[in-house]
């Protein structure tokens, strides 16, 4: 007797939820570094700006939370100069976006996390990286169909 589709789905994400951690880890190491001028709350604010301008009302709705805790956040993110308030026309809808100082500091860690998966990937055989890549690929785009407009957890949905 074979295993069930679901029983193999079962086995592929406790498998996945291994390997996971080493990419997360990896991947976050960039974000950690000592030269990294705001911490790991401030810096989720800059990865949604990173996407365009947002209201403030959206940018906490995206973070899941109050709107007076993601205005402290935009505070202090422009404070520090990484990011730009936009009044609106009627000076109650405010604007965020990234500064040229925030969009750098984005541009940085982007480049430090793929030297560090490049280095790890350059271990592996070109079959392996090519199947990895290719799994991950279909990976997302199975989990985008499942955070599709018609589905009712959201869950799923990542960056692009």
């Amino acid at each position: 007797m074979g295993v069930t589709p679901e029983e193999g789905a079962a086995e592929s994400a406790a498998a996945l939820d291994e390997v996971a951690e080493s990419l997360v880890t990896l991947w976050s190491l960039a974000h950690n570094a000592s030269d990294v001028p705001v911490p790991a709350t401030q810096l989720r604010v800059l990865f949604i700006l990173e996407h365009g301008p947002v209201n403030v009302s959206n940018l906490a709705a995206e973070m899941d939370a109050l709107v007076s805790s993601a205005s402290r956040l935009c505070d202090r993110l422009e404070a520090a100069g990484l990011l730009l308030r936009d009044p609106g026309r009627d000076r109650r809808e405010v604007t965020v976006r990234l500064s040229a100082d925030g969009q750098a500091l984005l541009d940085r860690l982007k480049v430090r996390r793929q030297d560090d998966l490049a280095r790890v990937l350059a271990t592996m055989s070109s079959p392996a990286r090519a199947a990895l890549i290719w799994g991950l690929t279909q990976f997302r785009e199975a989990a985008t169909v499942e955070s599709g407009p018609d589905s009712a957890d959201k869950s799923f949905s990542l960056p692009a």
